[in-house]
């Protein structure tokens, strides 16, 4: 008796010590909302981070990924994410800006002559305070992605001076930067979702529209605007973001995964989209596109009110911060 007493005691001693590592080990599915088109190094990276996490848990944990806006433009997947309606987005950060104003800090007018040198700023402790922010926010960030340098692009004229910019229809996506911007230039600002841009710009709702190139390329506008003008006028990111619900759902052991495999798409990221321009740029040339270099001094001139602006604004303190951290590299 005492010994059938003694297997019970053991078998359920051990099934309670058990118990948290099954209840660890459901399966969970996860869904990846993004707005760029497949074969974009978002779509690629978001795919990447897909196939790593299910590595990493044998399985268990599946993320499907949703692109091209299939689930709704930027704002909405930013406010899915922030209610726990969407689990992980990975979308421009004038979007973000909306929740996160701190995010426009990184888009003022020519401020980052790279990527790389805008990843320096990111790495550091200016993007883990962003973090946090985005923590308050309902958002975790599980990496900063590279959504390029803009440049313009249009269906009327070449583009050389600020003078070539004025009157021109513009579409931006919903970033108050990019407004503020194309206004300074002289441009009549449009925001158009970014699913709807071509065909906008064929039926000539808007006569052009700014982009990075792997945007501009992927998406297929070069079809209908055949002038590309190298401006740089901005550096934008994509930050990776997961609900915070979604995340105070996982085990540990489960988020060390999912942060271990967001770190491995975005290096991946990063590389496609620094190797991306320049083939990118030829394979336009091939397409008919005309591309003109600007008068770089005369568009900064032009938009150094931007900054002023915002270093004036409600958060002010960070982007000077942000500033002089990038002038400082």
């Amino acid at each position: 008796m005492q010994r059938k007493t003694f297997h019970r005691l053991a078998t359920a001693a051990a099934f309670a010590l058990l118990a948290p590592a099954l209840a660890g080990a459901q399966p969970v599915k996860l869904t990846l909302g993004h707005g760029a088109a497949p074969g974009n190094p978002r779509h690629e990276a978001a795919l990447k981070f897909a196939e790593v996490l299910k590595t990493k848990t044998a399985g268990r944990i599946e993320v499907q990924v949703a692109p091209s806006a299939q689930l709704g433009d930027d704002a909405a997947m930013v406010t899915a994410v922030r209610t726990g309606a969407l689990d992980i987005t990975a979308n421009s950060q004038g979007a973000v800006a909306t929740a996160v104003p701190e995010y426009a800090a990184y888009g003022m007018p020519f401020l980052f002559a790279s990527s790389a040198q805008a990843f320096k700023v990111l790495d550091g402790a200016l993007g883990k305070e962003l973090a946090e922010k985005s923590a308050a926010k309902g958002m975790v960030v599980l990496g900063y992605w590279d959504n390029g340098i803009r440049h313009m692009t249009n269906a009327k004229r070449p583009i050389a001076k600020v003078e070539d910019v004025k009157g021109l229809k513009m579409r931006t996506p919903p970033d108050a930067v990019l407004v503020d911007i194309m206004q300074a230039l002289g441009a009549e600002a449009q925001q158009i979702k970014f699913a709807e841009l071509y065909v906008a710009l064929q039926q000539g709702v808007v006569d052009g529209q700014e982009n990075p190139l792997a945007n501009f390329h992927a998406s297929k506008l070069y079809e209908v605007q055949k002038h590309l003008a190298l401006t740089s006028h901005m550096f934008q990111m994509t930050p990776l973001l997961m609900s915070k619900r979604s995340w105070d759902r996982l085990s540990e052991a489960d988020r060390k995964a999912v942060t271990e495999a967001a770190a491995e798409a975005t290096t991946l990221q990063r590389t496609l989209s620094q190797e991306a321009d320049e083939k990118l740029l030829a394979d336009l040339k091939a397409k008919g596109v005309q591309v003109t270099t600007v008068d770089k001094a005369g568009f900064e001139k032009a938009t150094a009110k931007v900054e002023e602006k915002w270093a004036a604004g409600p958060i002010g303190p960070y982007v000077k911060k942000v500033v002089a951290a990038a002038r400082s590299n």
